[in-house]
């Protein structure tokens, strides 16, 4: 048997209910982890409310990390007894113990705690992928400009640091002064607090008129029109949630008036959908976190039974950097 958080039906943080579950054995490509610690992440709201629908009832919960407890027929990479992490479809992190596919289960070094592993996971790969894929058709050199919305949150203070670690400048936006400031001391090199200034003016006050390359958005609907002004000739948007609800339709000759710009719709589940993807992309994250490049900030702690207030706090963008749920 197992805690759980299940929701019978989508709405607000009120349908998170603790149940007990009842965990089987691993099948073939499977394996039953322990969890010690569970990542919080926006997706998890998305899950909730039907932006993401769900079939009910749905355990909810994209990363965690723990020690395996059972391996399935074909398991050659993870053995009992491993320290493990991962960020994986499909959700259902949120619980003491569960069976999951093995393939974006990765063994966890042991200079990095499970705590870390828990909360870099999603966010971290998602840097990853977004910093190293996700690239404008001219590329990205060292000193380019580019533009992150939400710095201050667990992506955002994962990315200004691998960014300024890669050489490129990047323009970190938050909703307060405070969290400015934290994602300056995390690696930015300019932050702009959109609820008091014209973002899209102070990004081409920083780059001289010219815009920057690439825009990596996770807000959505309230900083898309501004975000295609922040461009240059070329540029991307690239898109990869909707914190503040999803992006209007738009025309597709706008993006040619503005300056034949690119678009797309990323998200991680495309880029580790692989074994051998997940690995790669989660060696180049130990690689920048054990090296003290990338430090993770766990801002915020809830046991599992205050999952609610977890998701309140969260929706309220009360939180900074990284949040788990602990055991």
């Amino acid at each position: 048997m197992s805690l759980a958080v299940q929701i019978r039906q989508h709405g607000g943080p009120e349908e998170l209910h603790i149940v007990d579950v009842t965990v089987g054995e691993p099948g073939p490509g499977e394996v039953r982890i322990r969890h010690h610690a569970i990542g919080l992440n926006f997706i998890d709201v998305y899950h909730r409310t039907g932006l993401y629908p769900l079939n009910m009832p749905a355990t909810i919960g994209m990363e965690g990390a723990g020690v395996i407890e059972a391996v399935g027929e074909g398991v050659t990479h993870l053995k009992v007894g491993d320290r493990a992490a991962y960020a994986s479809n499909p959700p259902g992190a949120y619980c003491e113990v569960r069976v999951m596919p093995a393939k974006c289960v990765c063994k966890l070094p042991d200079a990095i705690s499970f705590e870390t592993g828990a909360a870099m996971m999603l966010k971290g790969l998602t840097a990853q992928y977004l910093l190293k894929k996700t690239r404008p058709v001219e590329g990205l050199q060292p000193g380019d400009h580019v533009l992150f919305h939400a710095a201050a949150g667990g992506v955002g203070l994962i990315a200004s640091q691998w960014a300024k670690a890669l050489g490129l400048q990047l323009i970190g936006t938050a909703g307060s002064d405070a969290k400015c400031q934290l994602a300056l001391a995390n690696g930015a090199a300019h932050a702009i607090n959109y609820s008091t200034e014209d973002f899209a003016a102070r990004v081409k006050e920083i780059t001289g008129g010219k815009g920057v390359k690439v825009v990596y958005d996770s807000v959505g609907k309230d900083t898309w029109d501004k975000s295609l002004e922040c461009l240059r000739p070329f540029g991307l948007m690239a898109s990869f949630g909707n914190a503040s609800g999803p992006v209007a339709p738009f025309a597709p000759g706008s993006l040619g008036a503005k300056g034949s710009l690119y678009v797309t719709r990323q998200t991680l589940f495309t880029h580790i959908a692989t074994r051998e993807a997940t690995q790669a992309m989660a060696d180049d994250l130990f690689a920048v976190v054990a090296s003290g490049q990338v430090k993770i900030h766990i801002d915020q702690r809830y046991p599992l039974a205050d999952v609610q207030q977890a998701h309140r706090d969260l929706e309220a963008r009360k939180t900074t950097g990284c949040t788990i749920l602990t055991l």
